[in-house]
Order: C-alpha cells, then structure tokens, then sequence
C-alpha cells in the first residue's frame, strides 16, 4: 500500500516527533517567529540515523556529511521538522489538544497491534526509544489526528472498506505457509571474533580463529544437546525457548514465529521449516545467525484472507490514507501563509535538496566510468565474388 511524502516524513523515524523547548540562540529556522532549534535537529538526526539501516550496521554516516546517505537523511529530518513545526503551530491555533484518555487508547491499540507489552518494550529498546519520549510520542501523533479530522471527511465506511477489498484482493493472497516455533543459538564467526577481541588487549590472529572455533563447536554441541531433549519431549518447546533461545523476540513467545511464507526466512531456516513434519523438532540448522531448533505446529495452504480477517487492518490504512492527506492539505495551506526565515543556510532545504541531486549526479558518473567500454565489432571480411 503506497503512502504519500508526508506519511514517509512524519513516520520517517518509525515515530511522531513532539515539538523541543525553544532558545532563539540556537535556531536554524524560524516559522513565523518560532524557531527550530540546533538542539532538535542533532536530536532527531541522531536517531533518524540510528533507525536507518546504515545505522544498524554501524557505518559511522556523519564521518562525511556530504555522502549521499548522510545528505539523504538530513533533508528528511529538516523537512519533518519544518512540517512538524507548521502542523504545530496550526494545532495550537485551533485549540487542539490531546487528553490521557485518546492517548490510553492509542498506546493499547500499538500494544494489541505488536503482540504486547513486553514486545513494545523490546522494539523501543530496539530503536533506542525511552518510554516518556515514546508517551511524548504518542501524544503528539494523538493531536495531529484530531488536527486532521477538523480538515474534513475523514469517516471511511463499511462500503469503502469491501471496495478496497475486493479492488485489491492480490494484496490478500498468500503462498502456502507454516507457523513454527524455534529456539536460536546465536554463532557467528565475525561476531564472536569480535566479542573475543573486545574482551583480549593482544592477540594473535592464530589465537583468534582457534578460540572463535571453540566457541562455535561449543554453541553447535549446546544447540544438539537442546534439540536432542526436546526430541524425547517436545513438550518442553516453550520453556527451552524462554531459557535458552538468544531471539529475545520470540522467546518470550515460546518461540512462537507466527505463520510465515517461504520467503519470509533466510533460505536454511525456511527449507527445514517446510520439509519438517509437524510437531515433530528439527536437528539444528545452521544460518547467518547461528544455529535453529525448529518446530512446526501448523501449515497453511496458499489462498486468500478472508474479508472480515482483514476488515479492521483496511478500516485503519484508509483511515490513516485520509488523516494523511488532510494533514498534508494543512500543511501546504499553512506553508503559503507562514513566514520561514532560515537562520542557518547550512540548513536550507534548497541548498540541501542541490547536494543531492549533485551527489547523485556524482554516483551517475562514477558508475559509467566503471563500466567497460563496449568493444567494436568486427566486421565480417568481404567474401570474394564467384
């Protein structure tokens, strides 16, 4: 389902961003008087940059600020925060205001919706969220929805919601699925080398790749040994999850995946999980991650979900579509009208939207220049006549 540029701006950092305390020392732009602070640009780019998949990988992006990543990240946070700032300013405007009430609600719907509560605290800590910011979150992303239904019709019906259905009924088709259970044994050579040379000053790679051995041959027998105790009794799936499995996710679940196609998983775990028999626990299967003891509970064969399975997560996407363009509209109103002074052109949207498009233009050029040149084709000798 296509979102529009201001859902991917307001979501961008997987969150609604609360407005920061304002010192005009400090402000890179001014909206109408208001300004937005140094303070909550480094903010919100640090964590649009921990959030990003880069980040995860712990590539160091502000090393180069003119890197097309590190440009591309920053033209979404100064953009968020100018939307952000605007929306803001037409809430208060307005009178609109959040109450504990809307906001209860709206944190038990993100609860029911990621499987409970400890899931919601592990994918905060995951993306490095406290929970006041995330409450700060909430109330925000509760105010602006009300600031959306006072545009207009926001109301999606019964009717609306079977004609999306049955427009969109690709999007409802599944392939044959399994729900499993499984217990991972975290081994990874690169990891665990490093784990090793974090924790010695000095030593020699010999020592590493013989120590980074042993503890793979001792996570592979740790991972038989489960599995083997399992086999006799697989009863036991979910309480050896919750003590030994390193997927903290799931673990807390009894292991428990959920139902999942074929292509969901990398290719070891899937190919074991679709061959096992159910009910019955795998020997561990070894993949990037570590080692997987693997139990099958269920399978599905390929068709579509029915209506009424799907009827409330539609309601809320074209609910959520219409609060979204509402928003924008408001946004684009509110821009005309407002009066945006940038302080520090560093900062100016224009001036960063033109070093991407020439880092761009760089990368283009980079590209054709290591591409070989296609060679002549020889041309056919001329045949004598007869």
């Amino acid at each position: 389902m296509k979102a529009t540029k201001l859902l991917v701006t307001l979501a961008a950092a997987g969150l609604l961003f609360a407005g920061c305390g304002i010192k005009d020392k400090d402000a890179i732009i001014k909206i109408n008087d208001h300004a937005i602070t140094q303070h909550q640009f480094d903010k919100l780019m640090d964590k649009a940059i921990a959030q990003s998949p880069f980040g995860k990988l712990g590539m160091n992006i502000k090393a180069d600020k003119n890197s097309m990543i590190y440009l591309t990240i920053e033209q979404r946070v100064i953009n968020q925060l100018i939307i952000q700032e605007l929306l803001d300013q037409e809430a208060d405007a307005r009178g609109i205001k959040a109450n504990g009430k809307d906001e209860s609600k709206a944190i038990k719907n993100i609860i029911e919706k990621v499987g409970g509560r400890d899931n919601l605290m592990s994918i905060l800590k995951q993306n490095n969220v406290s929970v006041s910011e995330f409450k700060k979150d909430i109330k925000n992303q509760v105010r602006m929805e009300k600031l959306a239904f006072t545009a207009g019709k926001i109301n999606v019906t019964d009717k609306d919601v079977k004609a999306f259905y049955d427009k969109n009924i690709d999007k409802f088709k599944h392939g044959e699925q399994v729900r499993a259970s499984h217990i991972l044994i975290e081994a990874n050579e690169h990891a665990i080398a490093q784990e090793i040379k974090e924790k010695t000053d000095a030593i020699s790679e010999r020592d590493l790749k013989a120590k980074t051995k042993t503890t793979m041959d001792e996570r592979k027998a740790k991972a038989e040994k489960i599995a083997k105790e399992l086999q006799a009794d697989n009863s036991k799936f979910p309480a050896y999850a919750k003590k030994y499995s390193t997927d903290t996710n799931s673990a807390k679940k009894g292991g428990d995946l959920g139902f999942f196609e074929k292509d969901k998983m990398v290719e070891e775990f899937s190919k074991a999980a679709f061959s096992a028999k159910p009910n019955t626990v795998t020997d561990p299967v070894k993949s990037q991650f570590g080692y997987h003891i693997i139990m099958v509970v269920d399978r599905k064969e390929a068709g579509v979900e029915p209506f009424e399975k799907v009827k409330k997560e539609i309601k809320e996407y074209l609910t959520s579509e219409k609060e979204i363009k509402a928003l924008d509209e408001i946004t684009q109103a509110a821009k005309k009208k407002a009066k945006i002074e940038i302080i520090n052109k560093e900062y100016d949207p224009d001036v960063i939207n033109e070093k991407v498009m020439k880092s761009i233009g760089s990368l283009k050029e980079n590209v054709q220049k290591s591409q070989p040149k296609a060679q002549p084709k020889a041309q056919p000798k001329a045949q004598p006549k007869k």
